[in-house]
């Protein structure tokens, strides 16, 4: 769940404030033991400050952001090796962490924050340290590693280079090439070699070697291993090594810095155990009147990895399956010994601990939780982009960031949306003059919309460009096989034509369009996330995408059926309602099976012939008596129901046919079963590969009685039906 806009910027705060005071903590125990520097960590103190500054920046802090520059100033010209690290430096660097973090802190409204006068104090004594310490840089040759590569080096690796030469480092090249479609993996797995064997001065990409299917880089590192031993750590690896310059024999990696000769004098005066503690003591232990709030926390946000969070909600899931087997024992209890004192504690214990876990639940749930919106300005940056590409003026517009959905279905949510916005700005937004002859304006629009509708989320895509176009699309499909050339079909059905595989409506193969890949993907995800996508088009007005999701995956409601002897669950947050019509209710449409709901056609499926299955009478091998805590709906006659089903006796009347309603967004099936047991929480689990191409199975799950049965996907089996996009709403 996110918090308010100074609760994410305390928390930013608190981390970056965090890492720079570890490192700096890392830093002073390595030049205190044995006065050696990993510029690595100088670097990461300096982007710390540099990224304080920035949020700072952001939210008008601007004592906090004069601070932290000053303090970048000074990490600068340390890293630069421009000033030299002694105690006195340390001891001014650990005092402005702390000062960071007071500054921070009061910007929580809990304490008073410290005096304008000690920060601007500090300010000033910073400043006087990184302008009192300069040092005229002896540079080395650098040549040895070409022009090329010297000409593109920042102002940083051009130091570290000259460090290196400096402290008799050999300098060396690794060249390799890679494919291109794993290139960032393998680039990854040769630089962790290389930090192995040294120092990574530069990365770069390398001029001229590069082909159609591969990738080459260079690596630029310093180091003090032999040759010899670099050629065996690069046995069997696509690289090969180029010595650059061959450094001075050395047992260190990098040269320690010089010391002070007023420090040199007071160790040889006082001895080696007495030197390191007095710098520790004066720069670890807070003033008395600060230890309290020098040790708290400055927000009531904690990161959270999304895998412990996964973790989480998969030993609630497990939860939930013995809460549900519990119930069954429960009932076989009172069946057996009626309801006497044991057995009515049980119950009462049993519903206690179902309304703890049902809190549970939801607080996980609510933890994973996350605002759309941080997709959206990820969006934001790529339509600028496309704008340019495309030479198209877009105004982009994003409404209801703050709806929230899980984590997980945000990540895979991105890729969707962007396919879609593409194909607007593509496909849909017109050129400037078109627009102009159309009597529109130059800029076109594309707005992206979510909100929340009862137990789903909708995301809409719309533009203001030219619609489909209908004969357009017929006359594509036509070639391609999809539809009869000569048939009249309705806009709806040949909207499905956009979301085949292969399909496309460009004359022309450009890098944004004419492939057929994408509508089709979108689709795929969308439906492997549980939702369902709908198309409205408005001719020369523009089109609209409607994504219709579910808040989450993890643990979900279901409504227990039996069709063809077989038990089912059906996820019921798409179950609209159930209904008992007779036998002479259902008409047959171009051999398909119909009822007439609310002056709708509503499309039926039965459950039996679809998947093959016998109709026969249960035993032993059926889903058995679930719990009687199970909630129950009222199942309805006639198509005056309110959402609803209902548990019904075995041996039920022969005319009677039990049909569950369900959809997703504006489709609608009616599903035809044999009986309705009530409904279950449930664990969606994969089924692994025999049944993943089954179409119609979402996964599987496991009931009270622990016997498994199949999950249902609502949106496949609506589109095996053959259902319309639009005309079959309910």
């Amino acid at each position: 769940m996110s918090g308010t806009p100074i609760e994410e910027f305390l928390g930013e705060a608190e981390d970056i404030i965090d890492s720079l005071n570890g490192d700096l903590l890392s830093i002073h125990g390595s030049y205190s033991s044995n006065r050696k520097i990993d510029p690595s960590l100088i670097n990461n103190i300096f982007r710390a400050a540099h990224s304080l500054k920035g949020i700072s920046g952001l939210f008008g802090f601007s004592d906090l952001t004069d601070l932290s520059h000053t303090l970048e100033n000074l990490l600068d010209k340390l890293r630069m090796d421009k000033i030299t690290l002694d105690e006195n430096l340390f001891d001014l660097l650990f005092e402005a962490v702390d000062m960071l973090r007071s500054v921070v802190y009061g910007k929580a409204e809990e304490v008073d924050p410290p005096p304008l006068e000690e920060v601007e104090d500090l300010t000033r004594r910073l400043t006087a340290a990184e302008s009192g310490q300069e040092e005229a840089e002896n540079p080395d040759d650098l040549s040895c590693v070409g022009q090329e590569i010297l000409s593109v080096l920042t102002e940083y690796e051009e130091h570290r280079l000259h460090a290196n030469i400096k402290g008799g480092q050999n300098i060396v090249k690794l060249r390799a090439a890679f494919e291109l479609s794993t290139f960032d993996e393998d680039l990854s797995d040769l630089q962790e070699t290389a930090k192995d064997l040294g120092e990574i001065i530069t990365t770069l990409p390398s001029a001229g070697e590069s082909s159609d299917d591969k990738i080459t880089f260079d690596i630029i590192v310093g180091t003090d291993t032999s040759i010899d031993t670099i050629e065996e750590n690069l046995a069997g690896r696509p690289a090969s090594l180029e010595v650059l310059r061959k450094g001075r024999p050395s047992k260190t990696k990098s040269p320690p810095p010089p010391a002070p000769p007023d420090e040199e004098r007071e160790e040889e005066n006082t001895g080696d155990t007495a030197a390191p503690q007095e710098p520790e003591s004066t720069i670890e232990e807070p003033h008395d009147q600060d230890a309290a709030t020098s040790l708290r926390t400055m927000s009531q946000t904690v990161r959270v990895d999304i895998g412990k969070l996964d973790n989480l909600m998969n030993i609630v899931g497990e939860l939930v399956i013995a809460k549900n087997s519990l119930s069954q024992l429960i009932d076989k209890l009172r069946a057996e010994l009626g309801f006497n004192e044991m057995v009515m504690e049980l119950i009462k214990n049993s519903r206690t601990m179902e309304r703890k876990l049902s809190e549970l639940q939801s607080g996980v749930l609510e933890v994973r939780m996350v605002p759309i919106g941080q997709t959206f300005d990820k969006l934001h940056r790529n339509v600028r982009k496309l704008s340019r590409e495309l030479d198209k003026d877009v105004d982009f517009k994003a409404e209801g960031g703050d709806t929230e959905l899980d984590k997980l279905i945000i990540e895979d949510l991105a890729d969707p949306l962007m396919h879609l916005i593409r194909n607007c700005m593509d496909h849909g937004i017109e050129s400037k003059s078109e627009r102009a002859r159309s009597g529109k304006p130059e800029k076109g629009t594309v707005n992206l919309r979510a909100y929340q509708k009862g137990n789903h989320v909708v995301i809409e895509v719309e533009d203001d460009g030219k619609g489909l176009d209908y004969q357009k699309i017929k006359e594509k499909a036509g070639m391609v096989g999809l539809v009869d050339p000569e048939a009249e079909y309705r806009p709806e059905e040949l909207v499905e034509c956009l979301f085949s595989p292969g399909f496309s409506t460009a004359d022309e193969v450009s890098e944004y369009s004419g492939r057929g890949v994408g509508l089709d993907v979108v689709k795929s995800n969308i439906s492997s996330l549980s939702g369902a996508i709908d198309v409205e088009s408005f001719p020369g007005k523009g089109i609209k995408f409607s994504i219709t999701l579910p808040m989450t995956l993890a643990i979900i409601q279901a409504l227990i059926v039996e069709a063809g002897g077989e038990t089912f669950a059906i996820p019921l947050n798409s179950v609209q309602q159930g209904l008992m019509i007779k036998p002479e209710d259902i008409q047959t449409i171009e051999n398909r099976e119909v009822i007439e709901l609310r002056g709708k056609t509503v499309p039926l499926l039965r459950l039996d012939q679809l998947f093959g299955l016998n109709k026969q009478e249960k035993g032993d091998g059926g889903p058995g008596p679930l719990p009687d805590e199970m909630q129950k709906l009222e199942l309805q006659s006639g198509d005056t129901a309110p959402p609803g089903v209902a548990e019904m006796e075995d041996g039920g009347e022969e005319d009677i046919v039990y049909v569950v309603k369900v959809g997703i967004a504006e489709r609608g099936l009616g599903i035809i079963v044999d009986k309705l047991w009530g409904r279950q929480d449930i664990v969606i689990k994969s089924v692994g590969g025999i049944l993943r191409n089954v179409r119609g199975i979402a996964g599987a799950t496991e009931l009270g009685n622990q016997r498994t049965i199949l999950v249902l996907d609502v949106v496949d089996l609506m589109e095996e039906a053959a259902v319309s996009l639009f005309s079959m709403s309910a």
